[in-house]
């Protein structure tokens, strides 16, 4: 799949409902809790407030300009100021998905392992597929000031823990963004899994050449 600035309009959005649809059939996104997005052209399409990622629609995608208006479609999710600065901070990102996934809001709710990421580098997937998740101070759902202090966080990411709240994973389609947050799910429950037991985790080094192997984000310091 191509970036969605660059793929056919409807191609674009059936692999942003299909990812939805995935998602929720794996119990990612219980109820009608998480949200997605799409970068089509100049505009954002992004799922609708109260709108269950398992039965997500066309009908449910609400069309945004680049600086939040609403074009057309009902009324977004009260997090799109999020999802608007995630496209304004990287170029590459076409696709955003937002989860209160199991796992990953659980893991949101420990120390991170690092002020470069909420989670170690548990397996190589993890560091290859998604990289370092740095640990987003609590803010209520919604809250413009935590888009904006994502917009201009430091650390390089694809995604991101919101803590007590989930995660954000970012992709250049859809189909990669679902995908990496399927890994970042299995990531969080593996160190949930571990709480407590002598686990040895992947060291600096391996982690990094691991990450310019395959190109993701991995910092070299291992405590904040």
């Amino acid at each position: 799949m191509t970036a969605g600035g660059d793929a056919a309009p409807d191609a674009v959005i059936g692999d942003l409902i299909a990812s939805a649809h995935h998602l929720a059939a794996l119990g990612l996104s219980p109820g009608t809790s998480g949200n997605v997005s799409v970068r089509v052209g100049s505009e954002i399409l992004v799922s609708a407030t109260g709108a269950a990622l398992a039965e997500l629609d066309t009908d449910d995608l609400a069309v945004l300009d680049r600086e939040g208006a609403l074009v057309r479609g009902p009324r977004p999710t009260k997090e799109w100021p999020l999802h608007l600065a995630l496209y304004r901070r990287s170029p590459e990102v076409s696709a955003v998905v937002h989860l209160h996934s199991p796992a990953a809001v659980a893991a949101s709710c420990l120390p991170p392992h690092s002020h470069r990421s909420a989670l170690p580098p548990v397996t190589p997937y993890f560091v290859m597929r998604v990289g370092q998740t740095p640990l987003v101070p609590y803010a209520h759902p919604g809250d413009r000031s935590q888009a904006e202090a994502v917009e201009r966080h430091p650390v390089d990411f694809r995604a991101l823990l919101l803590q007590n709240h989930g995660s954000v994973v970012t992709g250049a389609s859809p189909a990669e963004a679902a995908a990496r947050a399927v890994e970042l799910e299995s990531a969080a429950d593996t160190v949930l899994r571990l709480a407590g037991l002598p686990a040895v985790f992947l060291d600096d080094a391996a982690a990094q050449d691991l990450a310019r192997a395959y190109g993701s984000p991995w910092g070299g310091d291992s405590a904040p």
